[in-house]
């Protein structure tokens, strides 16, 4: 398995440990409906907006604002369509979650190194 992978996949489970309780506490909509929505959007953060940032020149930072903010939106479209949630529930618990794992993604980084 490639390295790009591997990290994919410590990145991807770190992101489902902190996003999914959230999102299955706050909107009630069961652990698999909680783990699809970053299921969807995780894949595209970590290796599309990448490779359209070196495409385009962007920096990294700008990269990341961009990504998390595509991730937010689109988290928030999946609970509307899935679990039937208003539009301002939706938009709020998917900040949260959103905001919760770069956070500590940030941290555990600065910290541990990982993911």
């Amino acid at each position: 398995m490639g390295s790009a992978l591997v990290g994919w996949l410590g990145a991807f489970a770190f992101t489902q440990a902190v996003e999914v309780p959230i999102y299955a506490r706050a909107l009630r909509c069961g652990w698999a409906r909680a783990a699809g929505a970053s299921a969807l959007t995780h894949p595209i953060v970590w290796f599309v907006f990448p490779a359209v940032a070196e495409l385009l020149s962007l920096e990294w930072l700008t990269m990341v604002i961009i990504a998390e903010l595509f991730a937010w939106w689109a988290e928030a479209a999946y609970f509307r369509k899935v679990a039937r949630v208003p539009w301002p529930r939706a938009l709020a618990v998917s900040l949260a979650a959103n905001g919760a794992s770069v956070l500590l993604g940030l941290l555990s980084r600065a910290c541990f190194d990982w993911p």
